[in-house]
């Protein structure tokens, strides 16, 4: 699977945005989906994952409360909904996909295909 994520931007503390990540393939709903970010000199966290079916999610507790990951698996997209944006949310968000057989939502390891990243950028 292919994936491009897009939607970034730069925005005020305080504001929102919604990120795409846009995948090829036939077989989209059989992945798990999963939302990443790296801020500048840090290690790549895991923001949070969706099951296949979308039913289930997991978040990183930092962002719980104000992010929303959903999907689309007719359209073959993932969101990630962010609101009440901090400075710290400051990143590029990558999104990320893996296999049914290689771990659940809630873990941020397994992922075996990856987005190109969206640069957000939460400054006043």
């Amino acid at each position: 699977v292919q994936l491009q994520a897009s939607g970034g931007g730069s925005v005020q503390p305080g504001s929102y945005l919604r990120l795409s990540c846009a995948a090829s393939g036939r077989t989209f709903s059989r992945y798990v989906m999963g939302w990443f970010r790296q801020a500048p000199g840090k290690e790549r966290e895991f923001v949070g994952g969706i099951s296949w079916s979308g039913r289930s999610t997991y978040y990183l507790d930092s962002v719980k409360g104000r992010f929303t990951i959903s999907r689309d698996n007719a359209k073959n997209m993932v969101y990630l909904q962010m609101n009440s944006l901090k400075p710290e949310d400051t990143a590029v968000y990558y999104c990320a996909a893996k296999g049914p057989n290689s771990g659940t939502y809630d873990e941020g390891t397994g992922f075996d295909y990856w987005g190109q990243g969206t640069q957000v950028t939460v400054s006043s």
